[in-house]
């Protein structure tokens, strides 16, 4: 994506089945679990660059030996600043005694991070501080094993202020209104409430303290607690959590918004975001790996068992779409095709922008993770050049020259690396005049691939969000090859409306597609419609977020798609550039063809799958005619 933004979180979960000295044996190292979790963090690392942390809990220690630990960064590279702090303990147990790297006992008595529970995350920060009180995983510490708990999730809850009411009502007093500290409070009251009703019932059958916490370790009712937990959750979230005697669970929502996927063998039970990261941390086939079920957790006991049990009724499904235009790792099996294909349903667009010139276009991609819808564009256009082709031999008949058929199956589309991204570029002027030319330098070019003010110049992205970095850089560089007419294509639909499930993009401002919109109403004495949603959104605020209607689709109902397309052409074309310009968006059907198992398309419809998302937009509406940049949610 030309345009930076942050976006979803990711989550690594490794519970080691068998003892360590298994481990030792087979693999030979100890550090067998704490190895495979930095190489799923590795892999997730595209799903947060802010900050990661990790947690480990050991099975079975004395009373008055550690058994949680816990590590987070957010350094520039937080995840190898995690791993080399908790690598430093184990460099210096060699120095002392490299044969206490193979004593099992030892090491679980005297380094952390040598047990057998282990939790991961990264990072984005959608909103807020980026602080390392703000990273995952949170504890909620206790005396009592049963009671301790860790939680980290990639999730983000419309409902905060509404789920924090609830725990004033319970008699809580949270430190912060956030729904990570909600969720957290939320599990461990529930946790809590679950602990007590079984010490009473125990205690009553003659327990002893000591046989009761034994029992509640064995027994705990975990899907009860996530159940009563999350009951009135409204968002999407795959959540992660441990608990302190060796039980643990990730839930994902009833939507199925947010991705986690599992695998589970004799030797390891292991959960991620992402699945190519499971196989290539195991070694495994794509059919090895399940995904979750929406609206359910996947359940691991202490004692080893796995279980996926149903704790909200699972609704429509609407996988988040978004995630695999974009953020997900492109080597899965499924995004791969995917993104080839959102690529090849363009073409018929593009087509149409040139004129049909095949012959006198020059295609390309912006990078980086563009490159795969270019194949899908280019296997489009190769597919319609071959329709070409057919006819064209066909019209010449049985008496031809060889020379004319010759040049009939030449004709190729012409493919360049166009745009070179100068990763190591970074702006220090502050200035707006002098950044603006520093950030047209982001981005650098090939020269000589293009027929100057002849030849068209088509180059795909991914998606196109707020356009900045096309206005500012892209468009800028891609003129001084002076090409006839520049065409950017995004592999997206136009993102109209903000999201609310996990992504930071949450003003209706940062959208150039309503900044169009916008243009359109007020160029065509329609702004009255802005005041009349302003409005409408206005007179919802107070009520349930049951009842609220998306009326911001009321903004773009008088344009069609082209029309919006062409407006947003004129607004990211900068002054002083000699080419034509063109942007061209991907519509919605094409994108439901190419991801038809992940329907999640509020970004372009606005129809959200949760309550909570119609009160969001309205709310990002509000702010946005009233001049205020706070969050929506």
């Amino acid at each position: 994506m030309s345009d930076a933004i942050k976006h979803e979180c990711g989550i690594a979960l490794l519970r080691l089945k068998k003892p360590l000295e298994y481990y030792l044996e087979k693999y030979g190292t100890a550090f067998y679990g704490i190895n495979k979790l930095y190489l799923l963090m590795e892999k997730q690392h595209n799903r947060g660059q802010d900050g990661a942390g990790v947690a480990n809990i050991k099975f079975d220690m004395d009373p008055g030996e550690r058994y949680i630990s816990r590590k987070r960064s957010i350094d520039s590279k937080p995840i190898q600043d995690i791993f080399s702090s908790i690598n430093s303990r184990f460099e210096e147990i060699e120095n002392e005694n490299p044969e206490m790297l193979k004593d099992i006992n030892y090491l679980k008595k005297n380094a952390g991070f040598t047990g057998e529970l282990f939790l991961g995350h990264l990072r984005y920060g959608t909103f807020g501080r980026n602080s390392i009180e703000s990273c995952h995983p949170f504890l909620r510490q206790n005396n009592w094993i049963t009671r301790n708990l860790v939680v980290a999730g990639n999730f983000n809850l419309t409902n905060v202020h509404e789920l924090f009411d609830v725990l004033l009502g319970i008699g809580q007093h949270p430190k912060e209104v956030s729904d990570t500290v909600t969720v957290l409070e939320k599990i461990g009251h529930f946790l809590d409430v679950e602990n007590e009703d079984m010490f009473k019932n125990l205690k009553a059958q003659g327990y002893s303290n000591q046989e009761v916490y034994s029992k509640i370790a064995q027994s705990l009712d975990i899907p009860k607690i996530l159940k009563k937990a999350s009951e009135d959750w409204d968002g999407g979230y795959a959540m992660s959590g441990l608990f302190g005697h060796g039980d643990a669970f990730v839930l994902r929502d009833p939507s199925g918004i947010r991705p986690a996927f599992w695998y589970e063998d004799d030797e390891v039970c292991v959960v991620a975001s992402e699945r190519p990261v499971i196989q290539t941390a195991f070694n495994l086939k794509k059919e090895d790996i399940k995904e979750l079920t929406p609206g359910h957790a996947l359940i691991i006991k202490k004692a080893g068992e796995v279980s996926e049990v149903e704790i909200n009724v699972p609704r429509e499904r609407k996988a988040c779409s978004f995630e695999r235009i974009y953020f997900s790792r492109g080597n899965d099996y499924d995004i791969y095709r995917e993104r080839k294909t959102l690529g090849d349903l363009v073409v018929p667009q593009v087509i149409d922008s040139i004129g049909g010139d095949l012959d006198n276009s020059v295609f390309s991609f912006i990078p980086n993770t563009a490159e795969m819808s270019f194949y899908g564009m280019i296997k489009g256009l190769e597919d319609h050049m071959n329709n070409e082709k057919f006819e064209a031999i066909k019209a010449l008949g049985s008496d031809y020259k060889e020379e004319d058929l010759e040049k009939i199956l030449k004709r190729r589309a012409r493919i360049e690396k166009i745009a070179i991204k100068d990763a190591k570029l970074r702006t220090f002027i502050t200035q707006d005049d002098a950044r603006d030319d520093m950030v047209a330098h982001v981005y650098d070019i090939t020269y000589g691939t293009v027929v100057r003010g002849k030849d068209n110049l088509v180059v795909i992205d991914d998606s196109i969000v707020r356009g900045t970095t096309l206005k500012q850089s892209i468009f800028r560089i891609l003129d001084r090859l002076e090409p006839k007419k520049i065409v950017v294509v995004s592999s997206a639909p136009q993102i109209r409306f903000p999201d609310c499930y996990g992504i930071d993009m949450a003003r209706m401002k940062d959208f150039i597609a309503f900044e169009a919109a916008i243009a359109l109403l007020k160029e065509n004495s329609m702004g009255h419609i802005i005041t009349d949603v302003y409005n409408k959104c206005k007179e919802q605020e107070s009520i349930p977020k049951e009842h609220v209607k998306n009326y911001v689709k009321e903004i773009y109902e008088p344009f069609t798609d082209v029309q919006i397309s062409k407006k947003i052409s004129e607004l990211l074309k900068p002054v002083n550039i000699k080419a034509e310009v063109e942007v061209i968006y991907q519509t919605v059907d094409n994108l439901h063809k190419a991801c038809p198992n992940n329907l999640g398309d509020w970004y372009f419809t606005g129809d959200y799958p949760t309550p909570g998302g119609n009160k969001v937009v309205n709310k990002a509406f509000i702010n946005y005619v009233e001049g205020s940049d706070a969050r929506a949610y």
